[in-house]
């Protein structure tokens, strides 16, 4: 049991949903428990089994996904880790993150990064998490997604191409803390001119209601109408209560009604502008956020 928090964090970064990754897990943990005593013993190393178990699990299990987020009402956005720490003063000084090739926990998990993970094959993400993220040879992903460990070198190859054109340079996370709060105080202050001054012009909001919360069916393009779009947010809907959160290992914000989490939002900055806004609001995945603290399986 003792291996259950690093399968859980590895299920996360293939799936991009923490009730899916847990349930690939309980998964993992009834096969090995299906096993016989003696077949137990057998095993050289039950921590590198379970992991080989869980990520073949997480493999079959992306290809149907895939195929019911093409039915998803609307967006479908990677559900946000529950995370109750606040980050006023968390980041005091600039953490720009390392450009070395090596991705580190923090970096793999954030939103920005689980989006372009969902465009990749399954294979493509299986080989470059396992790889890049957690260090296991190629020989050893070659046996869970079944090719070559000369493919497998291939396929985290192009991995990594797709999230260097995708991610902009890294601004520092302190630098993103200050904008997404200057974000909130013109949201609260419905203050459209300020809101557009820290909008790319570009800017792209994506909201998830997964059919069950109301959420705009389409990307909201452009930082005017994004500006618009929020400040709309904020006059039909009083009472709301925005609080800074770290999201995903990110500065974000969570959307409060009676002490209830209805929204929680990712941010993805380049330079001085926010690019990027994931608003997640289907019930389903703010779930661990309602109902209690978790521990964060980071």
């Amino acid at each position: 049991m003792s291996e259950r928090r690093q399968l859980i964090n590895l299920a996360y970064r293939l799936l991009g949903s923490l009730a899916e990754a847990e349930d690939a897990v309980q998964e993992t943990y009834a096969r090995w428990y299906a096993l016989t005593p003696q077949q137990q013993d057998a095993i050289e190393s039950p921590g590198a089994w379970l992991t080989r178990v869980a990520s073949r699990i997480c493999f079959n299990l992306l290809g149907s996904a895939r195929a019911r987020r093409e039915r998803y009402v609307g967006q479908w956005v990677p559900e946000p880790l529950p995370d109750r720490t606040e980050w006023i003063d968390r980041w005091p000084g600039d953490t720009t993150i390392d450009p070395a090739d090596r991705v580190t926990l923090d970096e793999s998990v954030n939103m920005a990064f689980l989006v372009v993970l969902e465009a990749m094959t399954p294979a493509e993400r299986v080989a470059f998490i396992l790889h890049d993220v957690f260090r296991y040879p190629f020989a050893d992903i070659a046996e869970i997604v079944g090719r070559t460990p000369a493919a497998c070198r291939q396929l985290a190859a192009s991995a990594r191409r797709r999230l260097r054109a995708s991610q902009p340079s890294a601004t520092p996370t302190a630098q993103q803390a200050g904008i997404v709060r200057d974000f909130k105080r013109a949201w609260e202050a419905k203050d459209i001119e300020a809101l557009v001054g820290l909008l790319d012009p570009d800017a792209t909001a994506i909201g998830d209601g997964g059919g069950l919360a109301t959420a705009h069916v389409d990307p909201i393009e452009g930082g005017a109408q994004v500006a618009r779009a929020y400040v709309d947010i904020v006059r039909t809907a009083p009472g709301l209560t925005i609080l800074e959160r770290t999201v995903n290992g990110r500065p974000g914000l969570v959307a409060q009604r009676d002490g209830v989490t209805v929204t929680v939002y990712a941010f993805e900055v380049a330079g001085d502008r926010i690019t990027h806004i994931w608003a997640v609001r289907n019930p389903d995945k703010l779930r661990p956020w309602t109902t209690g603290r978790r521990e964060r399986e980071r």
